[in-house]
């Protein structure tokens, strides 16, 4: 019975700081476009930090809810997409980039708002202030992954996105064009990489050994700046 509550107790301080950090991720995408010139988004009422409107049964509920139930070492999960024409913005390649990088800046903010409510802790009591610190660590811990990992320069994920924009063309064009095969490489190394290592008897994950140390450097330097020590 003990195990079960712990489980719980641990599950439920995951929904909210994934629900806010996969939804508001894609949110602030249609926000930047509106604002930008295209409304899309805004009219199909995807212009909206209210979490139900961007949850994707699949990637928000079931994939994250699975790899809870199977105590997975990481979240993943995703969010229903925001549609932007950026035909219809001024700058396309400069306003995409504006609009990728929307999303990974608002998971970034998420990020610094949960270290700078960690101050806030002590006026809440030793269970329900051990409960939101929970929350708080993961959504310090969720919302880092998603804004480096999505900032990796390789098309579909938002970096490919600003590295086409803000690129001279002619290192643009080649990496625009990879964006087809940009999810495939992910799993590639994401999965196959590391499944190969490990037949060999290696513990290897390339994009962990990117992420790893980039997330851990870039939470420090939030840290310092929301008035932790170290």
């Amino acid at each position: 019975m003990d195990s079960v509550l712990s489980f719980l107790l641990e599950a439920s301080a995951w929904v909210l700081p994934a629900l806010l950090a996969i939804t508001l991720h894609e949110a602030a995408h249609g926000w930047a476009a509106w604002k930008l010139g295209d409304d899309t988004a805004y009219r199909l009422g995807r212009v909206s930090f209210n979490p139900l409107r961007h949850i994707d049964p699949m990637g928000t509920v079931v994939v994250p809810g699975l790899l809870l139930l199977m105590k997975a070492p990481f979240l993943f999960g995703w969010a229903k997409p925001v549609p932007v024409d950026f035909w219809r913005l001024p700058s396309p390649r400069r306003d995409m980039a504006l609009v990728a990088i929307a999303g990974p800046a608002v998971n970034l903010a998420q990020a610094y708002i949960a270290m700078l409510l960690y101050h806030a802790l002590p006026y809440f009591g030793v269970w329900v202030g051990g409960w939101l610190a929970m929350n708080l660590e993961n959504a310090i811990l969720i919302n880092l992954i998603l804004c480096v990992f999505n900032m990796l320069p390789l098309p579909p994920l938002d970096g490919g996105r600003v590295a086409v924009g803000w690129l001279p063309l002619f290192l643009a064009r080649p990496l625009a064009r990879l964006e087809p095969y940009g999810m495939v490489i992910l799993l590639v190394f994401m999965l196959a990489v590391p499944l190969a290592a490990q037949t060999l008897g290696w513990s290897f994950n390339p994009v962990a050994e990117i992420l790893s140390p980039l997330v851990s450097g870039l939470q420090d330097i939030l840290l310092v700046l929301a008035g932790h020590s170290r």
